[in-house]
């Protein structure tokens, strides 16, 4: 496929493996791993404690030295090659998927998708949050799907933040260093085999960036680091971190992501279809693409309107923080060289990314973005509507609702799955399944104690990881031994347990729980019915409100009342939120409507059977059907925000008491709550399709991609 072959890679020299056990290195330099567990089982075998340690293949394969005693072991060489197997003809039948069956070379070439952040696994920690996670999903489905894609972000040597919490609540914000050579990482080279590098014209310098490649199964990620020797070294941190709070600092990053992602492309050959925005913090490729057609010698208005044509975006939040705006000023300082080099009028550039609000002294990039795509989408029905409400003074065409969805493979638990695969169910090809009998509509076949206690087996590993990293993070805050020791019996596994977790701004409303402290308390340690909550998310360092609100938590949480039962896991990451949307036994999800654009966790949560209780707010809002979860409060916000949440918290005691704990607490003769897995198979069966990546990106290759390069846009 031209969009994997025109982007050549260095070998890897530095790990010496037998000529038999040669294909390890094709195996762990491909994010494939991430989403197959075979894969995974497999490097575990080889080195359990270095896996333990850094969870890649990489690190596992550079660690090893003596490969004798597996040479010499039958079953693991056995093992190693059906993996091996599996894999090649993966990357080697991309004609049998859906893509190539359905649109064939409909594409002349490859989607190239913009981002700034990527979640694809935890050992790559490169992601804050749904954004981040989303993207990881669409690339992984964009390979299972054959679909001609090429993804661009940048490499953050020192990621987004590893979060601890101190015995007063506090989150403490602690950065480390990434160490490519442990990492699935490859200098992308050009034509002739050199490392590709591109550059960027700034005030008085200009900034190179290399270009590594994340091979993630068909799928090439191409990230763009600054951290290079032909910088000055107040360059080189450009990409360190994710989400930088100095604003000037986060406007070079954008421009060395938008500049610079075109230009890597360009320097490898690739000549994308279409290209996609995946928020507007790439926005400035739009620009770039503009002035390349200008050197060309097309108008200022040709080059734009030939930009437009071929470009694509989407919106994921209505929140104001989440659309970026920089100053005009900085902007125009900043955008400078390139746009005097090009002969670009400058203040025509600076009045694309007007607001809505009018506000010259500002440049909005969500403006910029929409007034110079084709075709653009919020990340659910209703933020659709919302976003549309918000944009349409600023853009002639309207925005559509392509609702997110979640890669079901890398989500969905093990023990869950093997039901699943039973009735007959391949989370790994889903899009053929559309095309016969659906599994997912099979889920009343599976006897009630099969998938109760497929569902005890995953709460039983949650319970298992919540107890090593409580005691940990207690252990660091100071406990006797004797609490250390009474932490084996946390997370009962015959208590209802339920799950909040997710980026801990205050819009999401983590501590509504506490409303009535003395209503939880009541409810939380009934002798007979008892409930307990694990609470889990980071606040962004500029955002003191929402550390606050952790501390709230955290003070509950270690109250006399309520110890116990309300625990919080610090370091939030993929590898938590999997634990947790496999494990528990309810979701919860409180935002103010309208402003939770989708919520992709819940529906991880939902595709294990784990039940949400949610307000009617981004996916929930279509998702919800009445009996498949339950529907916290209305649709008809309240514009006073302190009744509204006092109400809400009141709806969400009343589930609880009269509805959500009596009917986990309801069991049969054998101890089963026949009434509770009812629910939990309307739960995975309303989800497994409607809201997987195979479903959405389905929806973006129909409604938006093929328009875009066919010329067919609004």
């Amino acid at each position: 496929m031209l969009i994997r072959t025109s982007i050549p890679t260095l070998p890897v020299a530095e790990h010496r493996l037998p000529p038999k056990l040669e294909g390890l290195y094709r195996l762990a330099y491909n994010m494939y791993w991430s989403w197959h567990p075979e894969v995974r089982q497999l490097f575990v075998r080889i080195d359990r404690e270095t896996w333990a340690d850094f969870r890649s293949p990489v690190a596992v394969l550079r660690h090893q030295r003596d490969w004798t005693s597996l040479l010499n072991e039958p079953d693991f060489m056995v093992q190693y090659e059906t993996v091996l197997h599996d894999f090649d003809r993966y990357m080697a039948n991309g004609h049998e998927h859906w893509f190539a069956r359905v649109h064939g070379d409909e594409l002349e070439g490859p989607v190239a998708y913009f981002c700034a952040e990527y979640g694809l696994q935890e050992a790559l920690p490169i992601y804050s949050g749904g954004l981040g996670v989303l993207a990881g999903d669409h690339c992984k489905t964009a390979s299972d799907m054959a679909l001609p894609f090429v993804a661009v972000g940048l490499f953050y040597r020192r990621g987004y933040f590893r979060q601890s919490i101190d015995a007063d609540g506090h989150q403490n914000h602690n950065y480390f260093n990434l160490d490519p050579a442990r990492l699935p990482l490859m200098r992308a080279v050009d034509a002739s085999g050199e490392p590709t590098m591109v550059s960027v014209e700034l005030p008085g310098r200009t900034v190179h960036a290399a270009v590594w490649l994340v091979q993630v199964g068909r799928v090439p990620l191409l990230l763009l680091d600054t951290d290079v020797p032909e910088n000055d070294e107040s360059d080189r941190p450009i990409s360190h971190i994710l989400y930088v709070r100095g604003r000037e600092m986060r406007l070079h990053q954008e421009l060395i992501l938008g500049v610079g992602g075109v230009r890597a492309l360009r320097k490898l050959g690739v000549t994308p279809s279409v290209w996609h925005l995946n928020e507007g913090h790439s926005a400035f490729m739009l620009a770039e693409q503009a002035r390349e057609l200008v050197a060309e010698g097309a108008t200022f208005d040709e080059a734009f309107d030939r930009v437009r044509q071929k470009a694509v975006f989407t919106i994921h939040t209505p929140v104001p923080a989440g659309n970026e705006r920089f100053s005009a000023d900085l902007v125009r300082e900043l955008t400078a060289p390139e746009a005097t080099a090009a002969g670009m009028d400058q203040e025509r550039i600076l009045a694309m990314g007007l607001g809505v609000d009018g506000d010259t002294g500002q440049f909005d990039m969500t403006a910029f973005a929409l007034r110079n795509t084709i075709l653009a989408n919020g990340v659910s029905q209703l933020h659709g509507q919302v976003a549309n409400d918000t944009w349409t003074p600023i853009t002639d065409h309207p925005i559509y609702g392509i609702t997110n969805g979640v890669h079901a493979p890398s989500w969905v638990g093990r023990h869950v799955r093997a039901v699943l695969s039973e009735l007959g169910g391949d989370l790994d090809h889903m899009e053929t399944e559309t095309e016969k009998d659906r599994f997912w509509e099979r889920l009343d076949q599976v006897q009630d104690k099969q998938l109760w206690q497929a569902h005890l087996h995953q709460k039983d590993a949650l319970r298992k990881f919540a107890t090593i990293r409580l005691r940990r993070q207690f252990a660091r805050h100071g406990e006797s031994p004797d609490v250390l020791a009474e932490m084996g019996d946390i997370l009962d596994p015959n208590v209802l347990t339920i799950g909040f977790a997710r980026r801990m701004a205050t819009y999401k409303r983590a501590a509504l729980l506490f409303s009535d402290v003395e209503r939880i308390t009541r409810l939380i340690t009934d002798a007979e019915r008892p409930v307990q909550f694990v609470f889990a998310g980071k606040a962004h360092p500029a955002d003191r409100p929402g550390q606050g609100v952790i501390q709230t938590i955290f003070e509950h949480s270690r109250s006399e009342a309520l110890r116990g039962r309300i625990f919080f896991l610090e370091d939030y990451d993929m590898r938590v939120g999997r634990y947790l949307v496999q494990g528990v036994d309810v979701w919860l999800n409180n935002p103010r409507r309208p402003l939770e654009a989708s919520g992709t966790s819940g529906q991880k949560a939902a595709m294990n059977g784990v039940i949400n209780v949610s307000i009617l707010d981004g996916w929930w809002d279509e998702g919800y059907n009445g009996d498949n979860g339950w529907a916290i409060g209305g649709r008809d916000p309240n514009p006073d925000e302190g009744a509204q949440d006092w109400s809400d918290a009141q709806d969400l005691y009343r589930l609880l008491e009269e509805e959500i704990v009596p009917l986990w607490y309801e069991r049969d003769s054998d101890g089963v709550p026949v009434g509770w897995l009812e629910r939990m198979r309307r739960a995975s069966g309303t989800s497994l399709w409607e809201f997987s990546t195979t479903r959405m990106l389905e929806e973006y290759v129909e409604r938006m991609y093929l328009p875009a390069a066919n010329g067919e846009g609004a």
